[in-house]
């Protein structure tokens, strides 16, 4: 569902990264590992086409999303990539339900508000629907980013961090839900981690050193 090949990038002409291929199928989960300031966030955002790499394909179900003008790339991240990200940001004077349904609104101009309930419900946030972000739990902020990245489907969801800030008990929920909800979706899992507690769980590892 996504793979790469000969992935470059470059913030200054002095320092070039050299991305590690990778290749990761629907419903299965890869895991991107190593040290601070090796990258890891940096790829993550190369593969969501945040960042346009120097050199290299990153096809997304078959479309090279490095070949897309910046206008078409965003549309199709919107439709296509689901991202959980380290720090959730969300519109602070929407409600967790109203940012959910910007998500299906800005990708396909619909809110659609019953997956949007659908997944709360699923993640066990439903109580929290009418709440604003800032009123929420750190886990509860990210059980909404989650729910946020699934809702237009996506065939890739990235997530930067997902368990930095959270204790032992939420942080193995939020691995769990991560990956179930991925089978669930078929979404192929991209998780980008310095966390020790979850390196073990997974088998397809990539480290970048």
């Amino acid at each position: 569902m996504i793979s790469t090949k000969g992935i470059t990038f470059s913030y200054a002409d002095d320092q070039l990264f050299h991305m590690p291929d990778l290749h990761c199928d629907a419903g299965n989960t890869i895991l991107i590992t190593g040290d601070s300031g090796k990258g890891k966030t940096t790829y993550l955002h190369i593969l969501a086409g945040l960042l346009k790499p120097k050199t290299g394909e990153i096809l997304v179900d078959k479309t090279d999303i490095v070949s897309l003008s910046e206008a078409k790339g965003d549309k199709f991240r919107g439709k296509h990539i689901g991202l959980v990200l380290q720090k959730s940001i969300f519109i602070a004077a929407f409600t967790v339900l109203e940012n959910l349904e910007m998500a299906s609104w800005l990708a396909t101009g619909k809110k659609n508000t019953e997956r949007a309930k659908r997944l709360l419900e699923q993640l066990d946030i439903t109580d929290q629907s009418h709440k604003l972000p800032n009123q929420l739990s750190i886990g509860q902020q990210q059980r909404v980013s989650i729910a946020r990245a699934l809702m237009n489907e996506p065939k890739v969801l990235l997530a930067d961090e997902p368990t930095s800030s959270l204790d032992d008990k939420n942080a193995e929920k939020v691995i769990k839900l991560l990956t179930d909800l991925s089978k669930e979706y078929k979404a192929a899992l991209v998780i980008v981690t310095h966390d020790t507690r979850i390196k073990e769980k997974f088998i397809n590892k990539i480290t970048m050193v």
